[in-house]
C-alpha cells in the first residue's frame, strides 16, 4: 500500500477462536491497529469501509491449488486463476508442480517463481515435485523457499509416480520440509479398471469412478504413507483424504501427521454422478454419503487438520467421456469459502472452525510468515463476507475454463471484498487489474 490508510469499522472478526466487534486499521500493507468492541479515529484522508452485518476473515490459504502455468495456459493461468481466488477471498495459493515442464528440480522451481512475479492477484509459493530420481535435489532443497514437496503415491502421469520402495523411503527419511502426498495405490487401481472394462467396455460411466479408486485403494496407499512417516520421523500432510477408513489412521490435533479434506469430497457423494456426472470426477474420486458424513465430523473433532479445494480446471470439452476418457479435476477455488460457510449454516462447523481450517491451520501447517491470522504487525490479508443469498451463474465466474460444479446453486454468503496485502483486490464488483500478489516466505 502507498501511504493511504483503511479504516474497517463495526465488523464482527473472527480470529484464534473468538468472534468479537471490532475495528481495524490498514496501513502500509499491515495490520497496524484492532480495536475491539469500538471504534477507530477517521482522520482526512483515511478510506473508511463499513463492515456492519459483516464478518472480517483472514484471507484464505489454499494450499491445494492447480493454476496450470505453465504449459497448460489454454484451460487455466496464473493470473485467471488467482483472479478467480481473488474473488473467492483467497488470498494465498500454493500451487503444485504437475505442470509443463513438471517442477521436479531446484532450477524449475527458480523459473516458476520468476515466472509469477507480477502476474498474481493474490499470494504464492510452489510445491517441488517428488520423482523415483529426484533425491539430490530434494535434499538441497531450501525450506523458506517452498512450501513442501508434493509426492505422488499414487494417480500421476508422466515421471512424477514415486512407486519404488527405496526412493518412497530415502524421500521421508531426507526430505528438509513438509511432505504432502496424493495416496491411491496403483496396482489396485489398474485391477478395478481392467474389470470395470471388462464388464462395461473402454470407457465405463463416469458413475464407476469410485468403484475403480475406490475405498481400499485410498486406505492402503494413505496407511504406507503414515507407516513410513512414522518410522522416518518425517512431517507429512495426507492431501484430499476421502474415506471413513482413513481418518482412523489420523489422531486428533497431531502436529507431525496431518490430514487435508477438499472442498467437491465435503459437498458432494456419489448419488450426484447422476446429476452432475463427470462434471464431478476428480482422484481421488468422491466416495459414498457415509464417507462424506465422516469427512464432515472430522473437521471439528481434530483429525482433519485443513480444507483445501485442489482446484483444478480443465475445459468443458476436456471432461467428456466416462472413468477412463474424461479428465479429472475441477475448479473450485472461487466458490469455496461460500461453500464452507454453508457448510457453517447446517450446523457441521462454527465460523470459529471454518477460519481455523482455512486460514490458521495452513499458516501453522507450512510455517507461513506473517499470514492467516488478524494480527497488528501481520500483512493485512482480509477478507469481507456478509450473509446474502444468491445463484452461482457462468457469468460471475472468474477462471479461465468459465465453469463450475456449483452453477445454479443458490448459496448463503458473498465476499463483499479482499485485500492482499493492504491493497483492495476484489470490491464487490470487480477484480483490480493490478497484481497484488507477493511470494510466500516460509519459516523454519
Amino acid at each position: 500500500m502507498t501511504g493511504n490508510r483503511v479504516i474497517i469499522q463495526n465488523a464482527t472478526l473472527v480470529n484464534e477462536g473468538q468472534s468479537f466487534r471490532a475495528s481495524v486499521l490498514v496501513e502500509n500493507g499491515r495490520i497496524a491497529e484492532i480495536a475491539r468492541e469500538t471504534e477507530l479515529p477517521v482522520h482526512d484522508g483515511d478510506e473508511l469501509v463499513d463492515g456492519s452485518d459483516c464478518l472480517l476473515l483472514p484471507g484464505i490459504i489454499d494450499e491445494h491449488v492447480h493454476m496450470r502455468d505453465p504449459g497448460l495456459t489454454h484451460k487455466a493461468t496464473m493470473e485467471s486463476e488467482t483472479r478467480a481466488a481473488a474473488r473467492g477471498g483467497v488470498t494465498t495459493v500454493l500451487d503444485m508442480p504437475n505442470v509443463v515442464p513438471q517442477t521436479t528440480t531446484l532450477q524449475l522451481l527458480k523459473e516458476r517463481y520468476a515466472l509469477a512475479e507480477g502476474r498474481c492477484h493474490v499470494n504464492y509459493g510452489f510445491y517441488l515435485g517428488a520423482t523415483n530420481d529426484n533425491i539430490e535435489d530434494i535434499k538441497r532443497l531450501d525450506p523458506t523457499t517452498c512450501p513442501g514437496v508434493k509426492l505422488f503415491m499414487g494417480s500421476s502421469t508422466g515421471n512424477m509416480l514415486v512407486d519404488r520402495e527405496e526412493a518412497l523411503r530415502n524421500i521421508f527419511r531426507d526430505s528438509p520440509t513438509l511432505i504432502m502426498t496424493h495416496c491411491e495405490d496403483t496396482a489396485r487401481i489398474n485391477a478395478n479398471m481392467a474389470a470395470v472394462k471388462k464388464q462395461y467396455g473402454e470407457d465405463p460411466d463416469v458413475r464407476f469412478h469410485p468403484v475403480v479408486r475406490d475405498q481400499e485403494a485410498c486406505y492402503q496407499s494413505t496407511a504406507l504413507a503414515v507407516r513410513l512417516a512414522k518410522e522416518e520421523g518425517s512431517r507429512l500432510h495426507v492431501a484430499h483424504v476421502t474415506t471413513a477408513k482413513e481418518l482412523e489412521l489420523f489422531l486428533p490435533n497431531d502436529d507431525k501427521i496431518t490430514a487435508e479434506a477438499c472442498v467437491p469430497h465435503l459437498l458432494f457423494t456419489d448419488k450426484d454422478y447422476e446429476t452432475l456426472g463427470s462434471r464431478i470426477k476428480c482422484n481421488p474420486a468422491i466416495k459414498t454419503s457415509e464417507d462424506r458424513d465422516a469427512l464432515r465430523k472430522a473437521l471439528s473433532d481434530g483429525r482433519i487438520r485443513t480444507i483445501a479445494t485442489d482446484h483444478a480446471p480443465h475445459l468443458l470439452s476436456e471432461k467428456q467421456g466416462g472413468c477412463c476418457k474424461a479428465m479429472s479435476g475441477m475448479p473450485m477455488v472461487q466458490f469455496s469459502l461460500p461453500a464452507v460457510l454453508g457448510l457453517m449454516d447446517e450446523g457441521i462447523l462454527s465460523k470459529e472452525r471454518v477460519v481455523e481450517l482455512m486460514c490458521h491451520n495452513p499458516a501453522r501447517l507450512y510455517h507461513i510468515k506473517e499470514r492467516g491470522f488478524i494480527r497488528e504487525g501481520y500483512w493485512a490479508d482480509l477478507i469481507l463476507v456478509r450473509r446474502k443469498p444468491w445463484t452461482l451463474t457462468t457469468d460471475c465466474i472468474e477462471s479461465l475454463c468459465r465453469w463450475s460444479p456449483l452453477e445454479g446453486r443458490t448459496l448463503g454468503w458473498q465476499v463483499e471484498r479482499t485485500w492482499v496485502n493492504g491493497n483492495l483486490v476484489w470490491d464487490g464488483t470487480s477484480v483490480s487489474q493490478q497484481c497484488e500478489g507477493n511470494r510466500v516466505i516460509f519459516e523454519c
